[in-house]
């Protein structure tokens, strides 16, 4: 159950309430949202909620003639897609931090894994909550790249943070998506910008891999 907002001016905070529901996986892929619904639970008008779906079109929910607003489904091949595209920009975030990154980035970020490894001690899925805490967001940030950082914080990740906290649940992908975390982070360390980038790379086909044999299993059940 969504808890309830007591602060219902805030926009941001339920555009935020709305897209954790949903990354959450609270909500099933093709599944049907409803206004009204979801300003019960959080306790607000369905003003704010209008406007938070409005923002997430074709990002995290799909408007359908007829049927109304759904989180956004894709098969096999659109997900492929969308991690080629990952792996792409987020190779070339890795290869820009490792040229930029400072001593107290690379301090944070240690902070960070640690933290993560933490939370994903016995739990089934490694989740990353918010922007802050996610270690991609934090490499697409630490590349100082606009261009790269505004792609892929607004348009991808929105699409693959259902499918990645899927993905992660799967037996031990916890504990290996850490591990390639940290090897990443080893070659930020070094300021090994090709390094950086071919283990940010694994990391990403391993993800996909990982994803699209969780899609394939449940289209088989």
């Amino acid at each position: 159950m969504v808890e309830p907002i007591r602060l219902n001016s805030l926009a941001s905070e339920v555009f935020d309430r709305v897209v954790d529901a949903i990354t959450s996986g609270e909500f099933e892929p093709g599944e049907k949202l409803s206004e009204s619904k979801l300003a019960r639970e959080l306790g607000i008008s369905r003003g704010p909620i209008r406007e938070a779906l409005q923002r997430l079109e074709g990002k995290l929910v799909q408007r359908v003639p007829r049927i109304g607003v759904r989180v956004i489904e894709f098969g096999a091949d659109g997900l492929r897609q969308l991690f080629y595209l990952r792996e792409a920009m987020e190779g070339m975030a890795a290869r820009l931090a490792a040229e930029n990154i400072s001593d107290q980035d690379l301090l944070e970020l240690e902070k960070m894994l640690k933290r993560h490894e933490d939370t994903i001690r016995g739990s089934t899925a490694y989740r990353q909550k918010t922007m802050d805490e996610d270690f991609h967001f934090t490499i697409a940030r630490l590349s100082g790249c606009t261009n790269i950082s505004n792609l892929l914080l607004s348009e991808v990740y929105y699409q693959l943070r259902i499918h990645r906290l899927k993905s992660s649940s799967r037996p031990g992908r916890a504990e290996e998506a850490l591990a390639e975390h940290k090897k990443i982070l080893h070659f930020l360390r070094a300021r090994d910008p090709d390094q950086a980038e071919a283990a940010m790379r694994a990391h990403i086909r391993s993800a996909r891999e990982s994803t699209l044999a969780l899609l394939d299993a449940n289209v088989s059940v």
